[in-house]
Formats: C-alpha cells, structure tokens, sequence
C-alpha cells in the first residue's frame, strides 16, 4: 500500500510531499522545484544528493537579462527535469517557485509554473509499486511556444557522495563498424583514476578529495545503470532508440557528471522536433537492493559476478 503525505519540512527545502510502501521512500519538493531530494529504505540512507548548501546560485548579468532581475538558479541537488542540448543561461530555468501537484493511486504529479522564457512546459510523476522497491520516475516537457522545438527530454539524478557508477558497455557485433559511441566533455581526463575503462564495463567513482570534474556520454543500448552506494544499489532503467534515433552530445543517452560535491546519473530521450502543443516524455525505472557480494569496480569478472546476483 502506497502512503502519501504532506511534510512541513526536509532540511532546507521546505515543504515536501512524502511517498512510501512502508519498504522505499521518496520525497518531493513542492516550495521549490520540483526536486526527488530522497530517495531510499524506509529509515535507511539517501540515495539522493540533498546538500543544497553545496552548490552555489547561477545569477550573474546574462542570467538576469534572460530572466529577470533577483531570479537565480540553484542546483539543488535531487532529481530535476531539464531538456537538451544544455544552453545557458536558458536551460538553467530559476525553479525556486512553489509547485502544484495532484495525489494519484500511487504517487503523485508534480507542475511547475511554465517556462514562458523557454516556451516549455514540465511536469514530474512518480508512481511507486505497492511492496517492493521499484518506483517509475516520469518527465514530461511540452512545447508551449508556436514553432516546433528540438529537444530531448534530460533526467538528472543527482546522487550523493562515495559510490561507484557502473555503466555496461554495448555488446552488439557490428562486424567492421563501431558498435559504441563515447563522448568525453574538455575538462574531463581520461586517465583519472576515478575511472575504469574495461571490456565490458566503464565504471566512475565519486570521490570528494578530486575537485577536478569529469563528464563522459554513452549511447546506451541496454539502458541500464548502476550506482553502488555504501551496501545498496540503486539501479536506473530507460527505453532507448538507438541507432535508429538522434540523441544528444553525439548520440549519448546516457550521461554522468562528477565532482567533489556529487555525481550524477543522468538518461535522456530521443532529440527529435516537438510540435506546438505536443509532450515529449521520459520514463525511468528506479529500484533498489542490498549489495549481495564484495565488488573490484575495476575488474570486469568481479562486477559481473556481482551483478548476476542482484
């Protein structure tokens, strides 16, 4: 059974709505957002990042031409919808106001006010199963503006600090053509340790001593990741096109970003041009388990054992 509920408050985010099958939690902000700033076991730990304080606001002249004066943008931390390819300063649209959101069977959708700026419209739902661990995670974008729009739908999950990403690698034989596509962003160094580079796994680990960021891109086949936090795995799931479709930064619908304040898990719909009117939607699948077995996140036999057991 799906419980759902009004907090007053979460930290510092304010007013959040609480949603729980008694096994997993999560918590939405409606003050502001909106943001998934929790995401977890019932009393266990917080797979999301939820350190406001570790992210400093976007409000310099060109943010206040574009949006006006005493608006800024703040990371937040959490889960937050944006749309791709990133722009600035539009895509960092100020979501400091307060949220509407409608209770469901099991969940809730979530509406900011519309981007008039932009002339997009967002909204986030959650629907949670009754027992186990999974919860579907749903991003809308419409065009509300009176041409087409190209964009993809960008799901950013922002994730706390000490984990390891692991992101399988494409398997298809595509005889004497590439069968994956890699980006890698100008600051990102190849040779950090934080990175393994196997055969069949590329994993990142979140480290809070590297100050330096690295951002890589995947064209993901499987659509499936993971994150290892402490003894838990949070795993994301999305449908992908690929190659039949254009995805952003070269073909990735899959990206990760790290620092020493976070890393982000991030998936992303087809880029495609969006008629007035229309919605593109993004679906992630969430879940969580208990690491069943000690991992090498840099050795290829090590991973898969452990994740033929989850």
């Amino acid at each position: 059974m799906v419980s759902i509920k009004e907090i007053e408050s979460f930290k510092d985010y304010g007013k959040c709505l609480a949603v729980s099958n008694g096994v997993i939690e999560a918590y939405v902000t409606i003050d502001i957002g909106p943001r998934i700033v929790r995401f977890g076991y019932v009393g266990g730990q917080n797979i999301m990042c939820s350190n406001r304080k570790a992210f400093g606001a976007k409000d310099d002249k060109e943010f206040t031409d574009f949006f006006g004066e005493g608006k800024k943008w703040e990371n937040l931390g959490g889960h937050r919808i944006w749309i791709s390819p990133e722009s600035y300063p539009e895509t960092y649209y100020p979501d400091l106001d307060p949220v509407d959101y409608e209770i469901t069977e099991y969940g809730a959708v979530f509406t900011p006010k519309p981007e008039t700026e932009n002339g997009v419209a967002k909204s986030l739902e959650i629907k949670m199963d009754p027992d186990d661990t999974n919860m579907q995670v749903i991003m809308r974008v419409k065009n509300i503006s009176e041409n087409d729009k190209t964009f993809s739908v960008w799901g950013l999950t922002v994730s706390e600090v000490g984990g390891t990403l692991i992101v399988p690698m494409n398997t298809n034989d595509t005889g004497l053509l590439s069968n994956r596509i890699i980006s890698v962003w100008p600051y990102t160094d190849m040779s950090n340790s934080r990175i393994y580079w196997g055969n069949k796994y590329v994993t990142l680990r979140q480290d809070q001593n590297e100050k330096k960021p690295i951002k890589l891109g995947f064209d993901l086949n499987c659509g499936t990741v993971y994150y290892c936090l402490n003894d838990e795995i949070f795993c994301k799931k999305y449908n992908t096109n690929h190659p039949n479709a254009a995805y952003p930064d070269g073909g990735c619908s899959f990206e990760t970003y790290t620092c020493e304040s976070m890393i982000e898990v991030e998936s992303l719909n087809e880029l495609k041009a969006v008629k007035p009117g229309e919605v593109s939607e993004l679906t992630e699948s969430w879940s969580l388990c208990k690491k069943p077995c000690e991992v090498d996140f840099k050795d290829d036999n090590s991973i898969d054992n452990l994740l033929s057991k989850i």
